[in-house]
């Protein structure tokens, strides 16, 4: 078969994969899952600490071993250790073995992030469509948000009966997704030949994308950007589960909840590159911001917390689409798994020091605190990001 034919097929193989991939009927519940374990705001916010810890140090890794060794090879790893981590995350019983298991997620998403997009995109520039990522990326958006609306709508009513069935039924699709996974072909472009893999293959990959990102800094401004806004709307995800169980909402409801926002993110998703060839690159880096933090206190401060919840989901996926593309377009083939991999080990490290620390006042106070105290914040990213685009725009005009 021709190449292009099967690099083509890549973009519909990943889809489905996509879908298969994020069919988890445990994502809407986990928290209040493990609260019904035992753990405390403060451990659950540990245990995610847990997961951050480890996708912090081993991000870039696993990104080099997704441009030295290839994405696929990287995409079926992650996918055996996920299927891992939810097998232990059923059968355990205590925060040791919970820790064990958010490891092993970590492992699998640090195997995923990086190559995942390289794989789509390399396809893409090996075939001469890379200008077509972001409308692409967008649908692949729209199958992402149809699985989380079947996850939380049948993930909330299993998890009114039996959790056991919730997580039984992940692990079966789960596993076929690995399957499935088998299914994609390696684009030749960004591989790392065995002339080059003489020496240490791990930190020659890890300087040569360390000296595109200070070649250019707007990778990096780029990537801090995305992630703190990805960041907040992380913080609400997990949190608001307890949120609203502590408001006296049930399992159901709350899948309901969640399943809204998804499908309101699906009809969004597509239209990404739409949205964006009207505000640019600063109406989305200048006004995204504003409506997050103003969702975080409407979360806080309404009764109506979950439309603000909707609207803060929606800006989530403008941001991800987006700067997604922006981001890729400056990155060489060979080092865009490990690169994509830096972005991801950002977002671990905000998450480290944001995540527990919400966790924690809401043992101490409560959850409408933390997410106030998460909006203060909020709104100090939005002055010095509004000073920073500002100062930048009256340089290029003087």
């Amino acid at each position: 078969m021709n190449n292009n034919v099967q690099l083509k097929k890549n973009i519909n193989r990943n889809y489905i994969y996509t879908l298969l991939q994020n069919i988890d009927l445990t994502r809407g519940v986990w928290m209040i899952y493990l609260a019904g374990k035992g753990m405390s705001l403060t451990q659950l916010g540990l245990l995610e600490t847990v997961f951050h810890i480890t996708s912090f140090l081993m991000e870039v890794p696993t990104g080099a071993i997704a441009d030295i060794f290839g994405r696929k090879i990287s995409r079926i790893l992650g996918r055996a250790l996920s299927l891992i981590s939810v097998i232990i995350l059923l059968a355990a019983d205590d925060f040791l073995w919970f820790a064990i298991s958010f490891v092993f997620t970590a492992l699998s998403y640090n195997l995923e992030s990086g190559a995942g997009d390289a794989l789509i995109y390399d396809s893409l520039k090996e075939i001469g469509e890379e200008d077509k990522y972001m409308k692409i990326s967008g649908k692949k958006e729209v199958f992402y948000q149809v699985a989380g609306i079947v996850s939380f709508l049948a993930g909330g009513y299993m998890a009114t009966r039996s959790y056991g069935i919730a997580f039984t039924i992940t692990i079966i699709v789960g596993a076929v997704a690995l399957l499935q996974s088998f299914g994609f072909k390696e684009p030749s472009i960004g591989r790392r030949h065995e002339a080059e893999e003489r020496g240490n293959v791990f930190v020659n990959q890890l300087k040569e994308s360390v000296a595109v990102v200070r070649g250019n800094p707007r990778i990096g401004s780029l990537i801090v950007f995305t992630e703190i806004i990805l960041t907040f709307c992380t913080c609400i995800f997990f949190y608001l589960q307890n949120f609203l169980k502590g408001n006296g909402y049930n399992e159901a409801v709350i899948g309901i909840i969640y399943a809204g926002t998804f499908l309101v993110s699906a009809l969004t998703a597509p239209q990404v590159h739409r949205i964006e060839k009207v505000i640019k690159e600063q109406g989305i880096l200048l006004l995204i911001p504003f409506i997050t933090v103003a969702c975080l206190w409407g979360i806080a401060l309404s009764a109506y917390h979950f439309i603000f919840f909707i609207v803060l989901m929606i800006t989530e996926e403008i941001v991800y689409v987006a700067m997604s593309d922006y981001i890729n377009k400056m990155i060489p083939s060979e080092n865009r798994a490990t690169i994509l991999s830096f972005s991801s080990m950002v977002f671990s490290f905000f998450m480290i020091t944001v995540f527990p620390l919400v966790g924690m006042l809401g043992d101490r106070y409560s959850l409408s605190f933390a997410i106030k105290c998460l909006g203060g914040l909020g709104i100090v990213f939005v002055l010095i990001n509004s000073i920073i685009l500002l100062t930048i725009r009256c340089q290029k005009r003087t």
